[in-house]
């Protein structure tokens, strides 16, 4: 390297190309020497000409003469960070030893003590002693394991037993519902045990949490129960931990009636008393004025009374909600109901003994009509049960059975029952009940009365003949559907007894059609037409279907066309609707063109071997259609 950094050479002799004493000069000799050299077979000078083209960017004259500077500073930063690197290794070789020593103290120690303890007392090895006691210590310690998981699972804290078991005057809290829901818990989970081979302990604390939970049902029902009746006030609030002990007690059925009778009854004469303070005191501060002052105008006496009783059973029924919110047992609403209806008896005597005052100072009888319908409207409001049309239902169900009469109108029972129903429904539009309650009234009703009704009738005609029920069934549908189509919210029963009048009319217009045919000479023929197949011959080969026989029955035939009317069922007198009546003349006669058509065809088929057919049916089916029509 240092070679390539020598002062070039001296400028050449004048008029030469080469350089003055070329043959004694060092400079000549180097050149030629470097000239003359392969760098093909000198490697290091390669790998050297390659480092260097890694920083010597620019042949210049000032980065040629500072080239041995650069390289003597490259040199030496390698040098330092080979230097940084060795250190690192040093220090790491350094921490392992201090670790290796330690261990090697660590080990030295350990093995005296062995020796010490095992060495002279056993004179055994010392190495299985030690695996001995380290796998009997894994087997202690797992079975430490599994009794403490045994432990958590099946038996309950100092703390929570202390909760659960805590003295009357100690408040219940959410942990004592925590805790509760820990022993039922655990006595759900104890029978495993029952099914494994531990039933011993299973058993006994089974035995030991059943205990337990009458104990604390025990504490939570007479806490529960004393916190009922503190609820005399005018308005109470339900606390949320009231709410979770009936959700705990849902499980006692017998101590969860026991608590709602209770607060019924604290509940019962905080409004027996905030009703008689409404009527004698009236609210805070005189607002609202005592409802007593008020009785000279009776409408407005009532009406205050029952308006006060609303709003209260409104509440009482909100403060029962959010008590048994929790609570996910089937007949929670029945309960509230119950509840609700025990709380506000209390206010019946002294409402029914002031509305009486008012009936009997007979104010009038526009006065006691408007009375009744704002009564009415509460009833409704109020109570929302109907216990009358249960009773209808009843009577109606089990009331005996007239049999029809003998023109098959309608009995004098159903004609009774319908008017009874058209006073019902017209009084139901007249009232002052909301939209939504009319139709539900609406739908009981017709429940109760019109489904007693159908099966009355059903049952009076089951003994008379097919047309005479027919025509007994649908003058009864006819007058039940008249008189329910004048009022609203009655389409799906109008529409139900549509379908069954006109499943009695097809009864009837099948009956007319065979009535006419058989009178008419048609019938037998029309059947032994049906009965016939073309294998058994030709159809006049039979003997009642012969061209004579043919041509007596149609002269019976012309007979009925020239007075259609005079084969008419008697039973079609009876019908109540003359539409009906027409329907079924109109239907039963294009039933007979029909059979004519048929027989029309047959008799003029040639396989069947009429002769002269035209002779024998001289009017074609459109002729007959028209004579009829």
């Amino acid at each position: 390297m240092a070679e390539t950094a020598a002062p070039p050479p001296p400028p050449a002799a004048p008029g030469t190309g080469v350089p003055a004493g070329s043959g004694t000069n060092p400079l000549s000799r180097k050149l030629n020497k470097i000239l003359e050299t392969r760098l093909d077979n000198d490697k290091e000078m390669l790998e050297a000409l390659k480092a260097l083209s890694t920083f010597f960017v620019e042949n210049s004259l000032r980065t040629r003469r500072n080239l041995r500077g650069d390289i003597e500073r490259r040199s030496l930063a390698i040098n330092e960070e080979f230097v940084h690197i060795f250190k690192q290794v040093k220090e790491e070789l350094e921490s392992i030893n201090e670790d290796v020593q330690a261990m090697s103290s660590c080990c030295e120690d350990m093995s005296s003590r062995l020796k010490g303890s095992f060495g002279a007392s056993s004179g055994k090895p010392t190495i299985p002693n030690v695996f001995y006691l380290f796998t009997g210590h894994q087997r202690l310690e797992m079975k430490a394991q599994v009794a403490d998981a045994f432990i958590a699972k099946f038996q309950l804290t100092p703390d929570e037993m202390n909760l659960l078991r805590g003295t009357k005057d100690e408040p219940i809290t959410e942990d004592f519902f925590k805790a509760l829901g820990r022993v039922k818990q655990i006595h759900d989970d104890v029978k495993i045990l029952l099914r494994t081979n531990q039933q011993r302990a299973g058993l006994e604390i089974m035995e030991q949490m059943a205990l337990l939970q009458e104990t604390s049902y025990e504490r939570l029902y007479r806490w529960t129960q004393n916190e009922c009746r503190t609820l005399t006030q005018e308005s109470c609030d339900i606390s949320p931990v009231l709410a979770q002990a009936m959700e705990a007690l849902q499980d006692r059925p017998v101590l969860y009636k026991y608590t709602l009778d209770e607060f019924g009854t604290a509940r019962r004469s905080a409004v027996v008393r905030g009703f008689i303070d409404a009527l004698t005191r009236g609210g805070l501060g005189g607002t609202p004025r005592p409802i007593e002052m008020h009785s000279h105008d009776p409408l407005r006496y009532v009406g205050d009374m029952l308006a006060w009783l609303h709003q209260a059973t409104a509440s009482e029924k909100e403060h029962l909600e959010a008590m048994l919110k929790l609570v996910t047992i089937q007949g929670v609403e029945e309960n509230i109901q119950e509840v609700v209806g025990h709380i506000t008896e209390g206010v019946c005597r002294p409402l029914k003994v002031r509305i009486e005052q008012v009936i009997v100072a007979e104010p009038g009888a526009v006065l006691l009509y408007k009375i009744s319908n704002l009564l009415k409207f509460y009833h409704h409001t109020i109570r929302l049960r109907y216990a009358c049309y249960c009773a209808i239902h009843q009577y109606f169900s089990f009331g005996k059975v007239e049999l029809p009469p003998p023109d098959l109108g309608p009995s004098s029972a159903l004609n009774q029952t319908l008017n009874l129903l058209r006073e019902v429904l017209a009084s139901h539009d007249s009232s002052v009940i909301p939209l939504d309650a009319r139709q539900a009234d609406f739908v009981q009703v017709l429940s109760c009365v019109l489904d007693p009704l159908l099966q009355m009738c059903t049952v009076s005609a089951s003994n008379l003949g097919t047309a005479d029920m027919a025509t007994f069934m649908v003058n009864s549908l006819y007058m039940m559907k008249t008189t329910l189509a004048l009022f609203e919210f009655t389409d799906k029963r109008l529409e139900m007894l549509q379908f069954q009048i006109e499943a009695h009319l097809d009864t009837l217009i099948n009956e007319q059609a065979s009535y006419v045919l058989t009178r008419a000479g048609l019938s037998y023929i029309y059947n032994a037409l049906q009965q016939h197949k073309p294998e058994q011959g030709p159809l006049s080969n039979l003997s009642s279907m012969d061209s004579v026989s043919l041509k007596v029955a149609m002269a019976q035939f012309d007979r009925y066309l020239s007075a259609p009317d005079s084969l008419l069922m008697s039973q079609l007198n009876f019908l109540l609707s003359a539409t009906v009546k027409e329907q079924i003349i109109k239907q039963s006669t294009e039933l007979v063109c029909r059979a004519y058509s048929e027989l029309y065809a047959a008799v003029m088929d040639p396989s069947n071997e009429y002769k002269d057919p035209e002779t024998i049916l001289h009017r074609s089916p459109h002729q007959v259609q028209a004579l009829l029509s």
